[in-house]
């Protein structure tokens, strides 16, 4: 196992690399940058800019300099000094832009999946073993509401109707008096009472895939010869269904980690808006729509190697639950 692991590892120095590259690639090919667009919009408010002015921001920001040169220079801060540039919409650093809010979404994230899996995996099971009945269709009919109705709509819909029937307004993460407040345990007490409704909002759509995901390949597996094989010997149908077909169908939503944390990141964004949730999603959309380069680019980045993490994180389990994967991956 530990040699798999290393194996893998290996293989990821050359991906991140890339990705770091395409990363950089990416948010250079809009045309123009923050600087041309803030120029512009002092400019129109009747500022006028001096010529010395831009070259010495370009200096600042390092615009300067030819593509391959700001990357080199975004690379080697990022890996010596952990510092991933300055967002020039903030003017401050990235890693403290970014900070707080990517550790409150790494926490939604993880919370996000484990509820997912705790509902989703149980609820697969009992629809599969007990097919066609009514409980079989009701969590289908909910199923395919949750993966048609976007999560943003869910969330106007609750805060709406529980603020229209208690007056007590869900939205944040934190109550007013914690808001601004430094960390304590009280205030981990406050979060961690408010964070189910993001989290359960959020969950709905994954939850919805998921079910099914895990109903169709259990449904696949119990049709399956060595299933009737085992009955006619008469093989509990606990035993049997947890022995080897429910470790089976899991599979598939293991291999799903390595793009359910990132999508979850990415997906919580309008959540995050509608909630008033301070975390990574409304500041992604704004360094987008303001060609942050170096905010942006962070966020890309850092989501490819979630994406990655998450990859790996579901090589390993899949190898756990099924040593033929560790073995074959190995050899050959």
């Amino acid at each position: 196992m530990i040699h798999y692991i290393g194996h893998r590892l290996l293989q990821l120095i050359p991906l991140l690399i890339a990705i770091s590259i395409i990363a950089f690639v990416i948010i250079q090919l809009p045309p123009g940058d923050y600087l041309t667009t803030y120029i512009n919009q002092l400019e129109l408010s009747g500022t006028k800019v001096s010529e010395s002015a831009i070259v010495a921001l370009e200096r600042q920001y390092g615009l300067d300099k030819p593509m391959y040169q700001q990357y080199f220079i975004w690379m080697k801060n990022i890996l010596l000094h952990g510092d991933f540039g300055r967002s020039f919409s903030w003017n401050e650093p990235v890693s403290k832009v970014i900070g707080e809010r990517l550790v409150l979404t790494m926490v939604i994230s993880i919370f996000t999946l484990i509820v997912t899996w705790l509902i989703a995996i149980p609820i697969g099971i009992y629809s599969a073993v007990r097919q066609y009945s009514v409980l079989d269709y009701i969590f289908s009919f909910i199923g395919f509401i949750g993966l048609a109705v976007p999560n943003f709509l869910i969330a106007l819909v609750i805060v709406y109707f529980v603020f229209d029937t208690t007056g007590i307004a869900i939205t944040g993460l934190f109550s007013p008096e914690y808001a601004d407040a430094p960390w304590s345990f009280a205030k981990v007490l406050d979060l961690l009472q408010r964070i189910w409704v993001p989290v359960l909002i959020i969950a709905t759509a994954g939850t919805a895939g998921l079910i099914r995901t895990m109903r169709g390949m259990l449904l696949d597996e119990l049709s399956k010869q060595y299933v009737v094989t085992a009955r006619a010997k008469g093989v509990a149908e606990k035993k049997l269904l947890f022995k080897y077909p429910v470790r089976v169908a899991v599979n598939p939503l293991i291999s799903t980690i390595g793009w359910t944390l990132p999508t979850i990141i990415s997906g919580e964004a309008i959540v995050s808006i509608v909630l008033n949730l301070p975390t990574t999603g409304p500041v992604l959309l704004d360094a987008f729509r303001t060609q942050d380069m170096y905010l942006a680019g962070s966020f890309i980045l850092i989501l490819s190697i979630l994406t990655v993490i998450g990859t790996l994180l579901s090589d390993i389990l899949l190898a756990w639950v099924d040593p033929r994967i560790r073995f074959g991956g190995v050899e050959e």
